[in-house]
């Protein structure tokens, strides 16, 4: 298992993911427990690429329920038919805003975010949990990061609900 992450702060955005993604599949390599290694996935996240907020809900009790993360403090349960997440859960594919205040229904659990990506994590062709990463910027994420995101997303939902 890594210790630490190491992502140099010269890099591009893609550089960064590209030295990131295969660090994070290191950092939970022989971990079976979900909740450490979505923990981990989320520092790395948040320290390796410097995200404002970046945490997990997960699929539970009708709803989803707040998993690991990385920021301030956070909602704690959303409904399916609520806010960015619950849209990505429903929609079951990944959703940009590039400015989260002309988005319906959006939930502000931070009145410090300005923009957000949410990459739903599917197992079995269903929703298992929801990654959330929320910026300070407007229209701070594009399709670098949904590429990336989602092949996390991907490796996620076949490697560590397979485990």
């Amino acid at each position: 298992m890594a210790e630490e992450i190491h992502v140099a702060e010269h890099l591009t955005k893609t550089e960064k993911y590209e030295a990131l993604l295969p660090q994070i599949k290191a950092l939970t390599e022989g971990e079976l427990d979900l909740t450490a290694n979505l923990a981990n996935i989320v520092a790395a996240l948040k320290y390796g690429l410097d995200f404002f907020w970046v945490g997990f809900y997960l699929v539970k009790e009708g709803q989803l329920v707040l998993g690991p993360f990385q920021g301030p403090v956070a909602c704690t349960r959303i409904a399916f038919d609520k806010g960015v997440c619950g849209y990505a859960y429903r929609q079951g594919h990944t959703v940009i805003v590039p400015d989260v205040d002309a988005f319906p229904g959006h939930i502000a659990c931070s009145s410090a975010s300005r923009s957000e990506i949410v990459v739903p994590v599917l197992h079995n062709g269903r929703v298992v949990v929801v990654l959330d990463v929320d910026s300070t910027l407007l229209n701070d994420y594009d399709q670098t990061d949904q590429y990336y995101l989602e092949e996390l997303a991907c490796w996620i939902g076949g490697r560590l609900w397979s485990s």
